[in-house]
This record gives structure tokens, C-alpha cells and sequence, in this order.
């Protein structure tokens, strides 16, 4: 029987030599965990769609911020819930919303954290959608001014980077000059570019408590079927100013963060959602799955995709794995 002189299974016999010739590389430093923070003290609630995720104030987030540090995660991803919500969404943009408190106060004790704030008014409007609206159509130009307050209160709290999600068109450069003519001028922004209306983001509605009271949100998110749609809406943010780009879902989008990083000098971020956590989690729960295993494919999977940074909810699993590696 002939055999080829190149023989792949050589260098998988074992681990050490699998590591000599591995391809890509996840390491602690490209993760990011989201958080969700709410007014009040003393609280944890848990999210039943999403196990292992909960809702803290401030005072209970400070001891899963030390988790986050402790694993040498180097940043987290703010989401907030207000006292109240009304037609503007106004408690987005005040010096003591949750966010703002947040933000404050991990600076404070773990100055070297890097906070991103996500940008957007879902959680905080009555009506559950993501700009101001005009009848029952979001007023995408009207919308810019508060997207723009709303960074601009997270940058006085001490914010690194700003994450709108909003999908207006526009909101890049209205966020980058307001941050600029406001003396700040450092802070980053890392734009949702290509963020699809998907049916992935279920369970973050209840741990956001930010679905729409009406309609859904396909006139404003990315239709699923575009590809080249989603290079244009990068490029428009980065010409606007985005210091980094992000495709959102992960796992149903490999294609879109391969092309984001092949035409685009540039850092892209993956969104691996609440969805594909869920998933995961219920499977694993039934025992038909090894979820270890599962979460680091997923994870490889995104990274090889061409991924610079995942934001995802096993980052503390993941540092975990890694660091035991």
C-alpha cells in the first residue's frame, strides 16, 4: 500500500507537538466580559435564560470585577438598567446612572481595567428601541445628539473605549466629535459595524429587560442575508472615526469577520451573544454535550475566523482553561 512522505497525523500524537505546529492562538488577552449593572444595592439577580449571568448593582459587580481581574481578563463590557425608563431614555445619559456609577468605581479600585461602555437607548426607552422616535419609526439624525451625550457622560465617568450599538447612520462621527471638542479626545470608540437583526440576542432581552414594545428592530440592524452591505457599513465607521469594528452575532457571521479582517487594516471585534451562550449552556445541561470543550471550539472557531478581540460571557470560564494551559 503507498503511503505519502507527508503524513498530517505525525505532529498530532501528541499534545506537545500539536502545540508546536498550532495555527492559532486564544489567549486571556482577546477576551471581554459583558456585565450587567442596575440601580440598588445588594443585588444579584440571576438571569434564567442565561446560566451563570446575572444582574448586579454596583456594590455586588465590584466582587465579580475582582473575579474578572483575578483571571486577567483585561476588560469588561458595561450594560445598563435604569431606575425608569420614558420615550427619550434620558437616564442614559445621566451622571448617575448605573453605567456612570459603574464605571466610576472600577476605575477607582482597578484603574488598569479597561471599561467599555456599550452606547445605545434600548434599555433606558419606554418603547424598547434604540433611537428617539417619530410616530412608530425611530428618527435616525434626532437620535445622534443623545447617542452622543450618552458617550460623552460615560467618558466623564472614566470610560476607555465606547461601544455604540444602535446601528444609526452617522453616530460614529457624531460620537468621535463630541468626545473630541470635550477634551476627550482618548477615549476609543469600538463601533457595532455590522450588527445583524438576529433572533440570537433572545436571552439578552431579559437580562437587558430591552425588548421592543412593538415591531422589531429590522429597519435599523443589518439584514442577515448581506455580506457586502456589512464591509460598507465598516468602512463607513472607520472613515468616521472607529478606532475598532464589530461583527455581531459571532457564530452565524464567520464569513463577515473573515472578510472584515482580509479588506480592513484594522482590529475586529466578534459578539459571541447570549444566543449561542444559551445554547450551550441548555445542551450541556442535558449532558449532550462537553461544555468545555464546546466553549473553547466555539471560541478557536471565532479567533480563526480572523477575530482580534471576543466579547463573550465564558471569558471568566475561558481565562480559566487558558490559564490552567
Amino acid at each position: 500500500m503507498y503511503f505519502p512522505e507527508y503524513r498530517p497525523r505525525r505532529f498530532r500524537r501528541t499534545e506537545n507537538l500539536r502545540r508546536m505546529i498550532r495555527e492559532t492562538v486564544l489567549t486571556v488577552d482577546q477576551l471581554v466580559y459583558p456585565l450587567f449593572v442596575l440601580p440598588g444595592k445588594n443585588i444579584k439577580n440571576p438571569i434564567q435564560s442565561m446560566p451563570d449571568v446575572y444582574q448586579f448593582s454596583v456594590d455586588r459587580l465590584m466582587d465579580e470585577v475582582a473575579t474578572v481581574v483575578r483571571l486577567n481578563v483585561p476588560a469588561v463590557l458595561l450594560f445598563g438598567l435604569p431606575q425608569e425608563k420614558d420615550e427619550e431614555g434620558s437616564e442614559a445619559f445621566s451622571d448617575h446612572g448605573a453605567v456612570q456609577k459603574a464605571t466610576l468605581a472600577i476605575k477607582e479600585k482597578y484603574p488598569d481595567l479597561v471599561v467599555i461602555t456599550d452606547v445605545c437607548l434600548c434599555e433606558y426607552t419606554s418603547h424598547g428601541h434604540c433611537g428617539l422616535l417619530q410616530g412608530e419609526q425611530v428618527d435616525n439624525d434626532a437620535t445622534l445628539e443623545v447617542l452622543a451625550r450618552v458617550a460623552l457622560s460615560h467618558a466623564r465617568s472614566g470610560a476607555d473605549i465606547v461601544a455604540p450599538s444602535d446601528m444609526m447612520d452617522g453616530r460614529v462621527r457624531a460620537i468621535r466629535q463630541a468626545l473630541d471638542e470635550n477634551g476627550h479626545d482618548q477615549v476609543g470608540i469600538l463601533s457595532y459595524s455590522a450588527k445583524y437583526c438576529s433572533a440570537f440576542y433572545g436571552p439578552f432581552r431579559e437580562a437587558a429587560d430591552s425588548a421592543p414594545k412593538f415591531g422589531d428592530r429590522r429597519a435599523y440592524q443589518m439584514d442577515m442575508a448581506n455580506a457586502d452591505e456589512a464591509l460598507r457599513e465598516i468602512a463607513m465607521d472607520l472613515e468616521e472615526g472607529a478606532d475598532m469594528v464589530m461583527v455581531k452575532p459571532a457564530l452565524p457571521y464567520l464569513d463577515i469577520i473573515r472578510r472584515a479582517k482580509d479588506r480592513f487594516d484594522w482590529p475586529v471585534a466578534a459578539y459571541n451573544v447570549s444566543g449561542e451562550y444559551s445554547m450551550i449552556k441548555a445542551a450541556a445541561a442535558q449532558g449532550w454535550l462537553d461544555e468545555k470543550r464546546v466553549m473553547m471550539e466555539v471560541l478557536f472557531s471565532i479567533r480563526r475566523a480572523g477575530a482580534d478581540l471576543i466579547l463573550t460571557y465564558f471569558a471568566k470560564e475561558a481565562a480559566k482553561v487558558l490559564l490552567e494551559n
